[in-house]
């Protein structure tokens, strides 16, 4: 991985929408760095703003108020330096794995050996090779996400931005994927903003994970993870993480609590 410098800011960002005439907060005064290979995972109650958050980042939507700055330049819509995979997968059904990962290369002015050379990197690095010619409907529910992955990599994002990945999952299946995206993020460097309501899925992954509290959605703590970096699922039953995983538990069913 490469230097730790700054990377995504969001200062003072708040989204309203209107209801019955009249603006309702969302999200109001969020102030947030993410430094480069980082990856943090926000957790919040229903209501906190988590998806809303996100789609900010992508460049879906647009702050009320506030501003978010990729690299110093503000965001003012999407771009190929932010990828984004939500829970659905949202892959090409008529695509094969390997055309639905070259998609958003098709996009991009790069040549096409350097689009083959990155359609192959990916397909290795996420295991799916041997599954380059089958259909989205020959795949399981975890091959599918990890097709929507390796297609927001290839196209080589700053920012990986992952909306409750592998909320849909059985439990086996969903912690097989905490496995390959904790590597792949180590192997690529890629920068990892995630939301998932799971507190346990966000203390084995990130290295930071913030706290929203509710009605409206705004920062209420944000925890460094004193854990190895290096992780294994056995790691989920040390004391050390136990503790965490409480602390911020506590935090989002206090902070959802106060919002009621």
């Amino acid at each position: 991985m490469g230097a730790v410098t700054g990377l995504l800011e969001l200062v003072g960002v708040g989204r309203e929408f209107p209801r019955r005439g009249r603006a309702v907060p969302a999200l109001t005064d969020i102030d947030l760095r993410i430094a480069r290979t980082s990856f943090v995972c926000v957790v919040g109650a229903s209501g906190s703003g988590k998806s809303t958050l996100l789609s900010l980042v992508a460049g879906l939507d647009r702050p009320s108020s506030g501003e978010i700055l990729l690299d110093g330049n503000p965001v003012l819509g999407p771009g190929p330096d932010r990828g984004l995979v939500l829970q659905s997968g949202a892959v090409y059904p008529w695509r094969t794995v390997e055309r639905n990962v070259a998609f958003g290369l098709e996009l991009l002015r790069i040549d096409r050996a350097e689009r083959a050379r990155r359609v192959a990197w990916y397909l290795e690095e996420t295991g799916l090779t041997a599954l380059r010619s089958a259909l989205p409907k020959q795949l399981s529910g975890g091959q599918r996400q990890r097709v929507a992955i390796a297609r927001a990599l290839a196209c080589e994002p700053d920012v990986l931005l992952l909306d409750e990945p592998f909320g849909a999952l059985d439990v086996q299946t969903k912690e097989d994927m905490q496995l390959f995206i904790r590597r792949v993020w180590r192997d690529t460097g890629t920068t990892v903003l995630m939301v998932t309501h799971d507190v346990e899925e966000a203390v084995f992954l990130g290295q930071r994970v913030v706290v929203l509290a509710s009605d409206p959605g705004r920062i209420a703590a944000d925890i460094t993870l004193e854990l190895p970096e290096e992780r294994e699922l056995a790691i989920k039953r040390t004391p050390e993480f136990l503790e965490l995983r409480a602390r911020v538990e506590d935090l989002v069913r206090t902070f959802h609590q106060h919002a009621g």
